[in-house]
């Protein structure tokens, strides 16, 4: 694995015990310039890991609750008039950041979900007919409690193709809660040391954009990304973004496992967390008791690279 990418990996391990996948595939989808949805239970740990990120990655961040309550321009900004110069100045929002920790997003309502599409898509945001760009590098880490959960709402379909990942956290193995227990009372993220800076992200950045992808890597990609679209299990298969999504990620994770070039393996260690949420299964074989998690990995098993 790349030294630096190790690093950052153990530095946020402090913190996020047993759990390094996870955070491989957070570190990849900030190297493949995406942003990261983690779903799950409360408790877990999901806003510690986007926090020790920005620590370990020296990135300006800030974190936003989101409620009921949030406004468009709390996360945008807004224009007010200044009496002393009499003229309309704009005051920046939340989302001015490098990385922008959106707590528990399926809370908040769908107007405000909004505001955080051309942010997500364009890093910039427009008020009043006037565009302001965002720092660079620029990634939105969000967290969501499964739906049913008090106070919870789904996530549109347009809104969940903008994050690039969708992760489960998920409890911790019995020896991790243990070392969890015994440093309940520790530094906490202050352990957590930088590794690397916001411009040697953007570095690394174009490296992994870079990195070399044959022909029959494209194909297997599209192979795979129009079988979603004829299985009949599948209501609403994987869009072109979906499938630029999973090219980045495997490109992701070649870099972090000091690749030269995209093998298969790589685009089969991430296409359940690419995809997941952006296929839609029919009812009936939801009835069933079938995840898409499940769809997936059939798929996968009868299509194969050539």
């Amino acid at each position: 694995m790349n030294t630096e990418s190790e690093q950052i990996v153990t530095e946020v391990g402090k913190v996020i015990k047993g759990k390094d996948e996870v955070i491989r595939k957070v570190l990849a989808a900030v190297l493949a310039g995406g942003h990261v949805l983690l779903e799950d239970i409360p408790g877990v740990g999901k806003t510690t890991l986007a926090m020790a990120l920005g620590r370990a990655m020296e990135l300006e961040y800030k974190r936003m609750q989101f409620t009921p309550d949030v406004l468009p321009s709390d996360i945008v900004g807004f224009t007010m008039y200044n009496s002393a110069t009499r003229e309309f100045e704009y005051k920046k929002g939340a989302v001015f950041c490098n990385l922008f920790l959106a707590d528990e997003l399926n809370r908040t309502s769908s107007k405000t979900q909004s505001a955080l599409l051309e942010v997500m898509e364009e890093a910039k945001v427009t008020v009043d007919g006037v565009s302001y760009p965002l720092p660079s590098p620029f990634t939105v880490i969000a967290t969501e409690n499964p739906f049913g959960s008090s106070g919870t709402q789904l996530l549109p379909e347009s809104q969940l193709d903008r994050f690039l990942i969708c992760l489960s956290v998920g409890y911790p193995s019995r020896h991790a809660e243990l070392e969890i227990l015994k440093n309940s009372a520790g530094e906490g993220l202050e352990q957590v040391q930088r590794v690397i800076t916001a411009e040697r992200l953007m570095q690394l950045r174009q490296k992994t954009e870079a990195l070399h992808v044959e022909n029959n890597i494209y194909e297997y990609v599209v192979r795979l990304t129009e079988e979603t679209r004829q299985n009949p299990d599948i209501a609403l298969g994987v869009s072109p973004r979906g499938g630029i999504a999973l090219l980045k990620m495997a490109k992701a994770m070649a870099f972090l496992r000091g690749g030269e070039y995209v093998i298969p393996e790589d685009v089969l260690s991430v296409i359940d967390d690419v995809w997941r949420h952006r296929i839609h299964l029919n009812p009936r074989v939801r009835a069933e008791g079938t995840d898409v998690s499940d769809v997936i990995r059939d798929i996968t098993e009868r299509i194969h690279a050539v």
